[in-house]
């Protein structure tokens, strides 16, 4: 493994290895440091090679849609295909060239939407790798003001009125967005971003990584924008329930 490869070519490997059950990807890991903030898995329990060995054996299949780098992170979009058919945003960070940090968001598929789009399908390469930082600024301040604070008459500031939707539940367009956010009658909105924890970002893709609630449940919102000319042109996204503490099997945390 070492130098010569990407971050993106070792992590692809790692998660190929899943189907495989070949330990020599895992290589990537620094298993003595590795921290998994997937709160369903056991840390240290069961070595990853084992791990990948006993998945191996259910013919799982797994595709990397999505690779990007930022500094010392890698973050990619997934779909999963075990006992049952999942997407994913898969987080590792890296440290002396080895992964020692790892968080993910995983949902059932579902689809295509009313727009007909699969949660994944779309550009899959980074472009305009100048404007990185200019695109995590446009995704954060997005964050804060429409979906933190809840202020969405600014969605056509910030999003293209015709943008691309993968949600499964949602169409093409602001208009449908709108509706899904805005607050009921009583105050509560069935969508409710708290807080962000991490924005990765690779050129025109952007993700963010959100705490807040679902239907009343708390929950983790990994949201992945493409954005083009300074606005939201696209959007993946992957909501999931976060466990109740006493059923964690680590205490890292999902954040």
């Amino acid at each position: 493994m070492g130098d010569q490869m990407s971050k993106k070519d070792q992590i692809r490997a790692l998660l190929k290895s899943i189907e495989t059950g070949d330990p020599e990807p895992i290589a990537v890991v620094n298993e003595a440091k590795y921290i998994q903030h997937n709160p369903q898995t056991h840390e240290g329990s069961e070595g990853l090679a084992s791990l990948f060995a006993r998945l191996s054996k259910t013919n799982p299949r797994v595709n990397v849609v999505r690779a990007f780098e930022d500094g010392d992170y890698f973050f990619g979009h997934t779909e999963y295909d075990f006992a049952s058919r999942r997407i994913g945003f898969e987080v590792f960070r890296f440290e002396d060239g080895q992964a020692v940090e790892h968080w993910d968001n995983i949902q059932e598929r579902h689809g295509p939407n009313p727009s007909g789009h699969s949660m994944v399908d779309g550009p899959t390469e980074a472009t305009d790798f100048d404007r990185t930082e200019e695109n995590r600024t446009l995704i954060r301040r997005f964050l804060e003001t429409v979906l933190i604070k809840g202020q969405h008459d600014e969605l056509p500031d910030f999003m293209m009125p015709n943008y691309v939707e993968h949600n499964p539940n949602l169409t093409d367009g602001i208009a449908n967005l709108r509706t899904a956010l805005i607050a009921k009658t009583d105050g509560t909105r069935t969508i409710d971003y708290h807080q962000t924890h991490r924005i990765l970002a690779q050129g025109n893709f952007v993700l963010a990584v959100t705490e807040g609630e679902n239907a009343g449940a708390h929950s983790a919102f990994y949201d992945l924008f493409r954005v083009a000319n300074g606005k939201i042109a696209e959007h993946w996204d992957t909501t999931e329930k976060v466990a109740p503490k006493e059923a964690w099997k680590n205490d890292n945390g999902k954040f």
